[in-house]
């Protein structure tokens, strides 16, 4: 077990002629190693740049051979509270130990010591770029809103197309990105542009996930030795070695399906505001005039500003259209299920998934592990290619996406940081108060997790709303929107 203590008393204890070894390798932010696990501390200046590197306690793990001496060479004693126990009583007010803030902005530790903790910083330095990110793509989006009602319908699509490029290259880049985007479940102020952000996000990655996935599928099938498909050239020479030929989707078109994400719901304003924002459920004409952002003024938008792309047309015309024979309250149904290119489809999950996690002035956003198993549960075994789009979004957010309120079997209540593991953060104790203290994260994918720690599948999922004020500051920080 790991006992962190102060760096300030690390260098005291050197100071005046003691040692230390760490028995854990402590790196910076940026990944660079700082002091290596087994190397004994016998002068100050190593220490002091650690200091430097803005870390304010290190860990000494006496599993790994880590200890504090004395100038005499005794080994100098932590107790449980991370004090150090020096000889003289004159000197032990310089141990007192270091007490993370609950208020402090970040969730990350002072230090790495592991690979959880790398990958908290690498999270942290994606959620830098992402905000930066953000911030552009909202601009823009706003930017193309408000055009539209000054102009009377016209915006700059060159200026679009290039936002929309550098934030699809970041999306491209990071590893599931979207995760780092965080979701709008607290507050539903500039819903509309925030929407646009998400879905292009979301879409984006599900898009990626779903080429690779399924161009890969259609590779092996046309390489399969046993495949009954008739190749007229491969006669004697099936052992040569077949590299991929197939993909789904090329670049230039997953650039443009990414434009359409963005872009999607650009017709919701011409609907009014008293709808669209309306407390309560939709009479028949109004639903009707909502119905209309997407096949009429969404359709009309493009062709006032002369888009032709057919990509983006169908994205905004039809994200709304059936998924499968007979799906209910979809529209426009000029199309048979079967006809709706699989891009728009993966735009309506993604439309739904936000809309759903997202809290409106009329309802409160819903836990995204809920929002998850209800998409699945609506819409598997439905129809054969529905069935890749549905793996590519599961693959993509994950079933604990981020964003998430879990419950562990010790009773304890847990943010999910990333949903890759899951790594998840817990922020109450097992009575369910909130805790004082900031946890080391927890990665659910190791084998060594203690079985107390993991995921309860029993316990019902909370909504944010019902958390909120459990949560500590560190994480509401991190539910905010630049």
């Amino acid at each position: 077990m790991n006992t962190r203590i102060s760096i300030d008393n690390l260098i005291e204890i050197v100071r005046t002629g003691g040692k230390i070894k760490t028995g854990v390798d402590i790196y910076n932010k940026k990944g660079t190693l700082l002091l290596d696990q087994d190397v004994l501390v016998a002068k100050v200046k190593i220490l002091e740049i650690i200091k430097d590197n803005g870390i304010n306690s290190v860990p000494v793990n006496a599993a790994f051979n880590g200890g504090l001496w004395d100038g005499e060479g005794n080994l100098i004693n932590v107790n449980a509270d991370g004090l150090v126990d020096f000889k003289d009583p004159d000197t032990r007010t310089i141990a007192e130990p270091v007490i993370e803030s609950s208020q402090s902005d970040s969730v990350l530790p002072d230090v790495a010591t592991n690979e959880i903790e790398m990958r908290l910083f690498e999270i942290e330095e994606i959620k830098e770029q992402a905000a930066i990110k953000y911030t552009a793509a909202k601009q823009s989006i706003k930017k193309v809103l408000t055009d539209i009602k000054n102009t009377g319908g016209e915006f700059d699509y060159t200026e679009v197309q290039a936002n929309v490029s550098e934030l699809v290259d970041f999306l491209v880049v990071a590893d599931n990105p979207f995760s780092y985007l965080t979701q709008e479940i607290f507050s539903y102020d500039e819903y509309l542009y925030n929407h646009s952000i998400n879905v292009c996000t979301i879409g984006t990655a599900v898009l990626n996930q779903f080429n690779t996935h399924f161009s890969g599928v259609v590779d092996d099938l046309l390489k399969a030795k046993t495949s009954d498909i008739f190749n007229p050239f491969e006669k004697d020479d099936k052992n040569k070695k077949q590299t991929n030929s197939f993909a789904c989707y090329y670049p230039d078109e997953l650039t443009d399906i990414s434009l359409g994400f963005f872009l999607h719901d650009m017709g919701k304003i011409i609907v009014p505001d008293e709808i669209l924002n309306k407390e309560g459920r939709l009479t028949e004409a109004e639903f009707d005039e909502v119905k209309k952002h997407s096949y009429e003024h969404g359709v009309n938008l493009l062709e006032k500003n002369h888009i032709k792309n057919s990509v983006i047309r169908s994205i905004v015309n039809y994200h709304h259209a059936p998924l499968y024979e007979g799906e209910a309250r979809c529209y426009p149904v000029d199309k048979k299920y079967t006809q709706i290119p699989l891009y728009t489809k993966i735009c309506k999950l993604a439309d739904i998934y936000d809309a759903m996690t997202s809290k409106r002035c009329y309802k409160e956003a819903i836990n995204p592990i809920s929002v998850v198993t209800q998409l699945f549960r609506s819409y598997a075994k439905k129809d054969y290619m529905l069935q890749y789009i549905l793996h590519a979004f599961v693959k993509s957010i994950g079933i604990y996406p981020s964003g998430s309120v879990i419950f562990l079997r010790n009773g304890q209540m847990a943010y999910v940081l990333e949903s890759a593991g899951p790594l998840v953060l817990p922020f109450t104790d097992e009575k369910g108060n909130t805790l004082k203290h900031k946890p080391d994260p927890l990665n659910m994918s190791v084998p060594e997790i203690q079985e107390e720690k993991m995921v309860d599948n029993r316990s019902s999922v909370k909504a944010p709303k019902d958390v909120y004020e459990l949560l500590p500051s560190y994480i509401k920080k991190i539910t905010e929107r630049p």
